[in-house]
């Protein structure tokens, strides 16, 4: 049987930005968790995620090494901060967009 959480129940993400790029880095609290982490956040997922916000390819990166994924965002921040007349163009409060995400657990 499978129960839903949000991301934020059993992961940590941090993000930030670089002109026009924005990146959000995903990490399980629990390494068990990093597998499904792999299937259930996928490009696609995450592009519907961001929707409006990201205009540009989205590329998803796997560490296995330290079990993290990082998701870097082109065209992301209407231009960056310098660029933008958008009162917050800044990379770093996406992550929390991506912490709402729903994830199935077996329970």
């Amino acid at each position: 049987m499978k129960k839903t959480v949000k991301l934020r129940e059993i992961a940590f993400a941090r993000s930030g930005e670089k002109g026009n790029t924005s990146n959000v880095g995903v990490v399980p609290f629990d390494g068990k968790n990093y597998d499904l982490l792999v299937k259930q956040l996928t490009v696609e997922k995450v592009k519907e995620r961001y929707k409006g916000l990201v205009r540009g390819p989205i590329v998803r990166y796997e560490l296995p090494g330290i079990q993290a994924i990082n998701f870097v965002m082109s065209d992301a921040l209407q231009g960056g901060v310098s660029r933008s007349l958008n009162l917050d163009v800044h990379g770093k409060n996406r992550s929390r967009l991506i912490l709402e995400m729903d994830i199935e657990l077996d329970e």
